[in-house]
């Protein structure tokens, strides 16, 4: 089920209410064995391959969806992980938990494109600990790079042990409200990736988007209404946020909550200076 709400008279956002279900199956073997936290998937449990890529599904008493571990017998957050054999191949998978990371929450919310694909460039405001960051990795793989910006330095600390066990992650200890402290370290991004709990979360978006993300690039903005105004109503709130995006050059695609994971969030996807400029 999807609804259309329009935001003014030229333009429109689909806001996502349902997942929709994917029939590619990835791997099935009986031979599985997990970690010391119980996964309750018994002796048939299925690895499918996600609609999303790098994303997968395991399906058996409880389904979860998961990405593919980048480093194999090593978990980032304490997740329950999947081991399956396969001749003498092993493939480790580590859930992805809705409850820890907005990103999972919005594809088991149903959103159609997260613009998230391997090998691509992506920058991360407020990495935290490194959490989403860490199945991110999984997704992008070798040959994508993470560059993770996070301005608590007790966060960071776990951020840059996070990084040494993946190559693919360069952390960097900085206020994202100032990219030109950290210009040197980045290139052009294919996709920035906003999770910043503050009022002027857009402003700050739009300053590293102009610095960063090339034309034609994705984004991804978290939005929490009590950080933003918690006198006026959510929806309302998100809204006026989409609209504050709109007049920075960015276009959302889609807007989805994140019930019943988290309480008055939304996550907005869409792309950056679509329209070309004339000469």
């Amino acid at each position: 089920k999807k609804e259309i709400m329009s935001l003014n008279k030229n333009q429109k956002i689909k806001i996502s209410t349902m997942e929709k279900t994917n029939e590619k199956t990835y791997h099935q073997n009986k031979n599985i064995q997990l970690n010391k936290k119980k996964f309750k998937g018994g002796n048939k449990l299925i690895i499918q391959q996600h609609r999303h890529q790098g994303v997968f599904v395991a399906r058996g008493k409880e389904d979860a969806i998961c990405t593919k571990n980048m480093v194999f017998g090593e978990s980032v957050y304490g997740e329950k992980r999947i081991l399956i054999k396969e001749m003498d191949k092993k493939i480790e998978f580590r859930i992805w938990n809705p409850f820890r990371s907005k990103l999972s929450a919005a594809i088991l919310g149903g959103i159609d494109d997260i613009f998230i694909k391997p090998g691509m460039k992506i920058l991360y405001l407020g990495a935290a600990s490194g959490t989403t960051v860490s199945h991110i990795s999984d997704i992008i793989g070798t040959d994508g790079i993470i560059y993770a910006i996070e301005f608590s330095h007790r966060s960071g600390r776990e951020l840059l042990n996070l990084a040494k066990k993946r190559q693919n992650i360069i952390p960097i200890i900085e206020d994202a409200r100032h990219p030109q402290k950290y210009r040197m370290f980045l290139t052009m991004v294919d996709l920035i990736f906003s999770d910043i709990a503050q009022p002027d979360q857009a402003r700050i978006l739009s300053i590293n988007a102009n610095h960063f993300l090339r034309s034609g690039g994705f984004f991804i903005i978290t939005i929490k209404a009590s950080c933003i105004d918690s006198t006026l109503e959510p929806s309302l709130i998100f809204s006026k946020e989409v609209q504050k995006l709109q007049k920075e050059n960015f276009k959302p695609v889609e807007q989805i909550t994140l019930e019943p994971y988290e309480r008055d969030h939304a996550m907005v996807f869409g792309k950056f200076r679509t329209k070309k400029f004339s000469p």
